[in-house]
């Protein structure tokens, strides 16, 4: 029997996720700035960080920044070398997280690209392979960049992808809105890939995560 619950994830956020200055500041300024409260938790965001470090650590691509507290974390899984891009279709959205990364002095790993990202991708096969891949973006996009991630990762790369569960809508044959069964469709077929080892990280609203097998 399952025993996760919103206890046991305080209890991780207190031991392995405390938010810095920085972070705190990323999470409560986006609001105030109009971007819609909907970054990932700190106990994901440290998930992420580890799976930054765990890829290799070298380069990240980052699909929907947002304020940039879910790359905060990310940038700062990489090694010292290490280097992020991040993707943003908004311009409010993109100056809102390169002052948030300004803040937390990771703003020289991280190059902020500002447009449709299904373009912007077009142009980025010259930076592969990528160790990391991070999908949060609109979830009926998510099948097409996968594709694109499981062209230009490397052997042993990670792809990891937000809201797998859609607040549990994925398990209600009801929930019928687009956003849903695209994320249903999505998790299905990256499942069934047997190019990936793959599963759904469970806490806050889910993160798919695949590795790439050579």
């Amino acid at each position: 029997m399952a025993t996760y619950k919103d206890r046991l994830s305080r209890y991780i956020h207190q031991l392995f996720a405390q938010e810095n200055g920085a972070l705190k500041r990323a999470r409560r300024e986006s609001p105030e700035r109009g971007l819609p409260p909907i970054n990932v938790s700190a106990e994901e965001g440290r998930f992420l960080q580890f799976l930054a470090r765990a890829s290799g650590g070298r380069k990240a691509l980052e699909i929907g920044t947002l304020g940039g507290y879910s790359g905060i974390w990310i940038a700062r899984g990489l090694l010292p070398e290490g280097r992020m891009i991040t993707l943003e279709v908004d311009p409010l959205h993109a100056q809102v997280a390169r002052d948030h990364f300004a803040a937390a002095g990771v703003a020289e790993k991280v190059q902020v690209l500002v447009g449709n990202a299904h373009d912007l991708l077009r142009g980025l096969s010259g930076e592969a392979p990528f160790d990391f891949v991070f999908i949060d973006a609109e979830k009926v996009g998510y099948q097409i960049y996968y594709d694109w991630a499981m062209t230009y990762l490397k052997a042993g790369g990670i792809l990891a992808a937000h809201n797998a569960f859609r607040g549990g809508r994925v398990v209600d044959e009801s929930a019928d809105e687009e956003s849903t069964r695209a994320i249903r469709e999505f998790n299905r077929r990256v499942a069934g890939d047997e190019r990936v080892i793959s599963t759904i990280f469970p806490a806050g609203d889910g993160t798919l995560i695949a590795v790439k097998q050579a």
